[in-house]
């Protein structure tokens, strides 16, 4: 029996079977050869989908409206200021409304009940582009990218995610326990001040998962026995869109040990890779970066520059297969 997810809400991984997962990813893969020779695929001609910011961005933005257009949709973008979802009206009157003129709902924001509930609510495909929680289409384009590495098969590939626990991260655990991906987090560990660790439902459910795949699940706070034979090199930036300016002292101090640098993956595989959602504080040439090296002296965060420029590097790859991991999303709940 093939795989068919019309009518369905894209909130989390952990909805998605293996199989299910693996026909997205392939799907993605063939609008990607389908937008590389311009070979037309305007396969949802005549539907229309919203997309509900709470929180901006740039890859999510525009891999919905390229990825919508490209497939035929009208695509209306509304963005904190322009609806009245949560203050005049509530999510709820908002899904019901929306469902009634729209094929399609995407938010991106904050607490991951907000998604459930629009999902719940609406009637018609609801997708997660963004919670506090989760961020399942970027860890999709991660995959995606892995795949166009190392070949289709990646069970028993290693991604180590270095830093601190996010929803990038949350959902990185979830796929790579579905895929039989070996998965590592590294960083500090345990509850400190400003540090999150991972959940204990999530982390007990990808166990549970990574049993029937095989996948191999770990945290640590050694960069050298996390990064030992590892394929793929993750990491986030240390304070995320919404949380306050006053964790930047607190989480350089205790992430600095964890930069991702050329030593660094040098630990790893020859032939690693290094990977990161973006935006990306490699150096001082933005506001945020700027104004950090000025207040506490540093000039690169997360990553170095001489990893991030690198020709390991695959983060422009893996910002491009946003849009067609997204497309792949859209068209195989709305088909």
């Amino acid at each position: 029996m093939g795989v068919n997810l019309s009518g369905r809400s894209f909130l989390t991984l952990l909805d998605f079977s293996r199989e299910e997962i693996e026909y997205l990813l392939q799907l993605s893969a063939d609008f990607k050869a389908l937008k590389r020779t311009g070979t037309p695929h305007r396969y949802l001609e005549g539907k229309n989908i919203v997309l509900l910011f709470e929180k901006t961005s740039t890859r999510t933005r525009c891999a919905f409206e390229v990825g919508g257009m490209d497939l035929g949709m009208g695509v209306t973008y509304l963005d904190p200021g322009s609806s009245q979802m949560g203050k005049k009206e509530s999510i709820e009157d908002t899904a019901r409304v929306l469902g009634r003129m729209y094929d399609g709902i995407e938010y991106r924001g904050f607490e991951q009940e907000k998604v459930e509930e629009l999902a719940a609510k609406a009637g018609v495909p609801v997708w997660n582009g963004l919670t506090t929680e989760f961020h399942p289409t970027q860890a999709l384009a991660d995959i995606l990218t892995m795949r166009e590495e190392f070949g289709a098969d990646l069970h028993g590939r290693k991604l180590v995610f270095m830093g601190q626990v996010g929803n990038t991260a949350d959902s990185l655990l979830v796929i790579c326990s579905k895929l039989g991906i070996d998965f590592v987090q590294c960083g500090p560990q345990g509850d400190i001040e400003g540090n999150r660790t991972y959940r204990p439902w999530i982390w007990e459910k990808c166990q549970e998962i990574a049993k029937e795949t095989g996948a191999h699940l770990s945290v640590t706070e050694d960069i050298d026995e996390a990064v030992d034979g590892a394929d793929a090199i993750y990491t986030d930036v240390w304070v995320g869109m919404g949380q306050p300016d006053d964790l930047w002292k607190l989480r350089i101090s205790q992430l600095e040990p964890y930069r991702v640098t050329a030593d660094v993956m040098r630990k790893a595989n020859p032939d690693a890779i290094f990977l990161h959602c973006l935006p990306s504080f490699h150096d001082t040439n933005t506001t945020v970066g700027a104004e950090i090296a000025e207040k506490f002296g540093v000039s690169e965060m997360e990553v170095s520059d001489e990893v991030f420029e690198s020709k390991q590097s695959r983060v422009f790859q893996e910002a491009e297969n946003r849009m067609h991991t997204i497309k792949a999303v859209m068209y195989a709940t709305l088909k």
